[in-house]
């Protein structure tokens, strides 16, 4: 991984005005194509450096904040607006709206064609992975923003300045620039941080599974099954550690170095009394979409459901993925017992109460993936946590998607479900339950849901996903009051699950979500330096 991320920094160096906007001109002093691309060690540098951010942290680990299943207190961060659907082009909404890295990515592949190399297939492989970079760029900004500009050459900042293309035809350059690297990409990457084959599997199977093509995203799961790379960690908590970034079932993470390229971000997600700013968190709504430990929903009877001890008795998942009032947790200041219910801790103000301060969670809550335990990291404002973009459960939760969606539930779905059900200790599929394809896809959802909580994809699957009557599922659970619940913590109660007694809730914000709100707005600064740009609707 050093090697990757030493090559990074003397790439981004070669690069020079490559990293910058789309529209800004060319500095006198940028190195000239004609000295730097001379030598397959050249191509490389220029390679890492296309790699340089390609994976950005905030659209996996912020983007939970604008569904229903996480909070952003922080408006300056940029997705409050989103959550609560205050967005307009002025104000504080995140900018996915770059062509830099596109810019890069369309560098490299004019200037790599110059260089002679001593094996074809080493150089074909490079261009698979920068066509794979730039196809997330482009998936990204279509699916957030519905059409873009395709720009893949350009001299002057007024070539640049070109209308939006459809999102229909940018989602087909998509699909045909991820056809076009994955032949070329090699089995097996060169080391950790590298594009291989499953890394493009894995982006042409998420954006067709988001545009609806499902016997394109059932191939790509597929494809990526029979490369005989990945499987389920036993551990499911594993995965999101330190110690657990070799895991099997990763595929593509952010790649970090405690002294090269740390992290930062994880501690922006610690509550206030272990140092962080409750950035991101996750809400009640996520607590009420898992299953009781019996495979019951919490409405149906015999659940064992409790509201008074809403955490007990629950998919284990849940405490895998959140850590809520009540648990033990060694924190900063040692051994104790999370506790954001009472606004009073022996005499003195609670730091975690949610009333306390900015940085304290407004729902309570705080994601367990990626923070616990907290001693992994020797400091949590600089450490080498790495953000999973894709991994093996959802392949396997894609494909039973797609296959439902085409023919109808089947034993080959069931057994995947029950592979991710049973990993974590849950009970198999009630197949009389879930034997339709209607009642299963209202199961395979809900998996979805909540076996990738907190990982950036809530959104993006309340968007695509339509009620019974045609409607966004957002429209349904982003409009209304976000609550979070209220009580006070039983320390006499020995079992972790019983010790928060919850006796009402308490609003944290309310939400609004409009169909124009589908897509984010266009920012301003785009707007005023492309006059050919169309804000969308609603904005």
């Amino acid at each position: 991984m050093k090697r990757v991320l030493v090559y990074m920094l003397a790439g981004m160096a070669l690069v020079g005005t490559s990293c910058s906007d789309f529209l800004d001109t060319i500095p006198h002093d940028a190195l000239s194509p004609s000295t730097t691309w001379q030598t397959e060690a050249d191509a490389e540098k220029f390679l890492i450096g296309c790699y340089d951010g390609w994976i950005d942290e905030t659209g996996i680990l912020y983007w939970d904040c604008a569904s229903d299943f996480g909070f952003n207190f922080h408006i300056h961060e940029g997705f409050r607006n989103i959550g609560d659907g205050g967005m307009t082009a002025n104000n504080s909404v995140v900018n996915y709206y770059s062509f830099g890295m596109i810019r890069r990515c369309n560098d490299f592949l004019k200037n790599i064609e110059s260089i002679e190399f001593a094996n074809t297939a080493d150089k074909n492989n490079m261009i698979g992975q920068v066509k794979t970079i730039r196809a997330y760029k482009y998936f990204n900004m279509n699916w957030w923003y519905g059409g873009v500009p395709i720009i893949e050459s350009y001299e002057t900042a007024e070539e640049a300045q070109v209308p939006r293309k459809t999102e229909e035809e940018v989602k087909q350059f998509v699909f045909d620039e991820l056809d076009a690297a994955i032949p070329l990409l090699n089995d097996v990457p060169a080391a950790k941080g590298y594009i291989a084959k499953g890394t493009a599997l894995a982006l042409k199977m998420r954006s067709a599974l988001y545009y609806g093509d499902y016997q394109r995203a059932k191939e790509a799961a597929k494809a990526i099954m029979d490369l005989g790379q990945y499987e389920l960690d036993p551990d499911y908590a594993n995965v999101f550690t330190v110690p657990g970034q070799s895991s099997k079932e990763i595929i593509a993470s952010v790649q970090h170095d405690e002294n090269l390229y740390s992290n930062w971000m994880i501690a922006s997600m610690y509550n206030n009394g272990d140092g962080g700013w409750s950035s991101m968190v996750p809400t009640q709504n996520l607590i009420d979409t898992y299953e009781m430990s019996n495979g019951l929903t919490k409405e149906e009877a015999g659940s064992g459901y409790d509201a008074a001890h809403p955490f007990a008795n629950r998919d284990p998942r849940m405490a895998m993925t959140v850590l809520y009032p009540g648990r033990d947790w060694v924190g900063i200041g040692g051994k104790t017992i999370i506790n954001t219910l009472d606004k009073e801790l022996d005499g003195k103000s609670n730091p975690n109460h949610p009333g306390t301060a900015n940085n304290s969670s407004k729902t309570g809550l705080t994601w367990a993936k990626y923070l616990d335990p907290m001693s992994q990291y020797g400091d949590i404002w600089s450490n080498n946590s790495s953000a999973i973009l894709f991994r093996y459960a959802e392949v396997l939760l894609s494909y039973a998607e797609a296959e439902n969606e085409l023919n109808g539930p089947s034993a080959e779905v069931y057994g995947l479900l029950n592979q991710i059900r049973n990993r974590a200790g849950m009970p198999n599929v009630d197949q009389n339950k879930y034997g339709s394809k209607e009642t299963l896809r209202e199961l395979i959802r809900r998996e979805r849901s909540i076996e990738l909580a907190g990982e950036g994809l809530r959104r993006a699957d309340i968007l695509r996903w339509k009620d019974a009557s045609g409607k966004m599922v957002a429209e349904t659970v982003l409009n209304g009051p976000l609550n979070c619940v209220t009580g006070t913590i039983d320390y006499a109660e020995t079992d972790p699950y019983k010790r928060a007694v919850i006796s009402g809730v308490e609003l944290v914000e309310n939400r609004s979500f409009a169909p124009h709100n589908r897509y984010l707005p266009i920012n301003q600064d785009a707007l005023d330096k492309n006059k050919q740009l169309k804000q969308n609707d609603g904005y």
